[in-house]
């Protein structure tokens, strides 16, 4: 049987690279299970300029200060470390609206490569300091993915699946999701944050064990 798995998650979100390192690691202890997996949008900033703003300054506005800023992202590059995530904090110029990412991540979906895509979106951003708000930059992820540059070029500019995105960040609040990454099996069992590999392998045999009961209960028939 095929379990999904619909991943919540932000572009911009640190820990939602992280939480994916630690759920691939999972799979990996897993070889034997058949997984549909689904990236889905949410923003953590859905107020943000479509430009973006200069991260420093948001930053420092949004943990108040300098010091807790940095002491937050140490923390974060540490845990990042040992996922060999080798994030580069500093060379991040702005905060970006995620938007057109997430549209871009819905596409790939179509093209076969969205975790490619999100895992070069990933890249783009927290290793090499790249502004993936800048349309330029994701046509350039599409075109490396493998997908048609003039397509997704028109789509971008014709604002496609703008309002779609929107109402699956709304949904997600809706149903509950405070933040992000957020998996969710088979549309049951919920895994929040970026946990230990030991906890998604909990949940994988939590559905397991629900797909071993449907198989055991009885048919019912005709009565002789």
């Amino acid at each position: 049987m095929q379990h999904t798995i619909d991943i919540i998650s932000d572009t911009v979100c640190p820990w939602c690279l992280i939480g994916k390192r630690r759920f691939e690691r999972a799979l990996a202890q897993r070889p034997d299970l058949d997984v549909q997996i689904d990236w889905r949008p949410y923003q953590l900033n859905p107020e943000m300029p479509r430009e973006g703003v200069d991260r420093k300054a948001y930053l420092e506005a949004k943990f108040g200060g300098p010091e807790r800023a940095q002491q937050i992202y140490d923390n974060i590059r540490d845990a990042g470390a040992e996922e060999n995530i080798d994030f580069d904090f500093a060379a991040i110029p702005k905060t970006p609206n995620t938007l057109d990412s997430h549209r871009l991540i819905r596409w790939a979906a179509s093209a076969g490569v969205q975790d490619l895509v999100v895992e070069r979106l990933f890249q783009a951003y927290f290793e090499n300091g790249e502004d993936i708000g800048d349309r330029q930059v994701l046509l350039g992820i599409a075109e490396e993915a493998g997908m048609d540059r003039g397509l997704v070029a028109e789509l971008l500019e014709d604002e496609a699946d703008t309002d779609l995105i929107r109402k699956e960040d709304a949904l997600a609040r809706q149903m509950g999701v405070e933040g992000v990454p957020c998996f969710i099996i088979d549309r049951k069992y919920v895994v929040s944050g970026a946990q230990d590999p030991e906890v998604f392998l909990k949940a994988f045999e939590m559905a397991e064990n629900d797909e071993d009961l449907q198989a055991e209960e009885p048919v019912a028939g005709g009565v002789d």
